[in-house]
Formats: structure tokens, C-alpha cells, sequence
């Protein structure tokens, strides 16, 4: 879940036709933003014009308020990303990178035209992700059961087991795919699940016992890990979309 902290009117998203992804776009970065937290994902930016990746996060991120104008972004669905981009997740962990550095200038220039074609930044984000889509091989089908079993609350060790994969390749498997360790990925979504029933209105020690967490000082502690904020300052209030 990832909603805007300022008016309605600078964040708008919707859901996109391409693998379960959402398109954003947010006007401006103020100083008074809450932090991208991790969510497991990666996204594929327009920022005033220019073509760049964001990649998973294991920390909070806070872009420097004023750095642009218009941002537009497509969130893909965690773990897929790297099979259209052609980057494994893990090298551009906790980082920002133009895809000038990451694709071929033939690439980019496509990227560029169909931009540049597009009614709006939004549609032709998606116009690329379907282009490159077309062109690279499909996500691992082991991706959407990993984000499906860790997301539920299963062990790493039994999703391993269920998987038939072994915790060596498990571990190679969300490394490539999600940026980091399957430990690691639970530990988020668990996070954003928690953030999620909270904000819904579920009291926070509910919370806790209800996603797995030992107890409320245990939800507290991942949430100012992750986060560098107490629940309690993030709670009624609101995330942006990375950039």
C-alpha cells in the first residue's frame, strides 16, 4: 500500500495492465515527505524527463526536497523487475541509477522515442515495460511464490521446502530477484502488512500477534529499522513512491 502524504491532488495512481504493477505520479518533493520505505520492489522512473531506476531498498530513502518538478514512475510487482530491466536486483540495492548506465544506447533511444511518442510519461513507461516485455524472457514463476509464501507469514525455511529449492538457492533466488535475502523480504512485507492493518484501524498490539511479530516492541523495533520513525509517526500519515 503506498499512499501520498500531501493533497490528493499532487499524487495520483492506478493499476497497470503490465504483471501487477502500479503507475504513479507525484508532483514536487517537499522537506515534509515521509521516507520511501522498502517494500520489495523496484521502479522504473520519468523525472523531468529523464529515464532512471530505482532500486530495492533495505532502508529508508529520502529524496532531497525540490530535486524535481514531475515524477512519474511504474512500481512493478516485487521481484520482476530484473527480468525486464535485465539487472539483478542486488546491484542496484539501496541505490538510484539513470538507465543511461544500465542499457545499451539502442535500448535507451527506443525507451526515448516511445516517451516521446506517448500521450503522457505514464502510458509510455508502460509502452516500455510491454516493449521490453516482448523481448526478455519471463520473471522466474518462483518469484510470485516467494513473495506470496514470505508475505504470508511462512517460514523461509518451509518455503524453501515447499519450493524444492534448498536455502542456498532460495537465498541466489531473492538475492537476484528482490535485492536481498529471503529473511530480509519477509521481514518487509510482514513491515508493510503491519503498516497496512494499521492504518485500516487494527490497535497495534493486534497488529502485531496477527502478521507474527513476538510483540509490540518487536513490531516497534523492525518498524524504526526499516523506517528511522516509531510507528506512531507514521501511522494516519502517508509513504511517497520512490524516486
Amino acid at each position: 500500500m503506498v499512499i501520498e502524504i500531501h493533497a490528493p491532488r499532487s499524487y495520483r495512481e492506478r493499476p497497470s495492465g503490465v504483471g501487477g504493477a502500479v503507475v504513479w505520479t507525484r508532483e514536487g518533493v517537499a522537506d515534509t515527505d515521509l521516507p520511501v520505505l522498502p517494500d520489495g520492489s523496484m521502479d522504473l522512473l520519468w523525472i523531468d524527463g529523464r529515464l532512471s531506476v530505482a532500486g530495492p531498498d533495505t532502508r529508508a530513502y529520502r529524496p532531497p526536497a525540490g530535486f524535481a518538478d514531475r515524477i512519474t514512475g511504474i512500481r512493478f510487482f516485487p521481484g520482476t523487475a530484473p527480468a525486464l530491466l535485465g539487472v539483478p536486483a542486488h546491484e542496484l540495492r539501496d541505490a538510484r541509477a539513470d538507465l543511461a548506465d544500465l542499457w545499451s544506447p539502442a535500448d535507451l533511444r527506443r525507451a526515448s522515442e516511445l516517451i516521446a511518442k506517448a500521450p503522457d510519461p505514464a502510458v509510455g513507461l508502460e509502452l516500455i515495460v510491454r516493449w521490453r516485455a516482448s523481448e526478455t524472457d519471463a520473471a522466474d514463476p518462483m518469484v510470485r511464490f516467494i513473495v506470496t509464501s514470505l508475505g504470508s507469514g511462512m517460514s523461509v525455511s518451509a518455503t524453501a521446502e515447499e519450493l524444492g529449492t534448498g536455502p542456498r538457492r532460495l537465498h541466489r533466488l531473492s538475492l537476484a530477484a528482490f535485492g536481498y535475502g529471503p529473511k530480509t523480504l519477509g521481514r518487509v512485507l510482514r513491515m508493510q502488512r503491519a503498516l497496512a492493518l494499521a492504518r485500516g484501524g487494527m490497535k497495534l498490539a493486534q497488529v502485531a500477534v496477527f502478521v507474527g511479530y513476538s510483540d509490540q516492541a518487536h513490531l516497534t523495533r523492525d518498524i524504526r529499522e526499516f523506517s528511522d520513525m516509531s510507528p506512531g509517526q507514521l501511522l494516519g500519515l502517508v509513504e511517497m513512491s520512490p524516486v
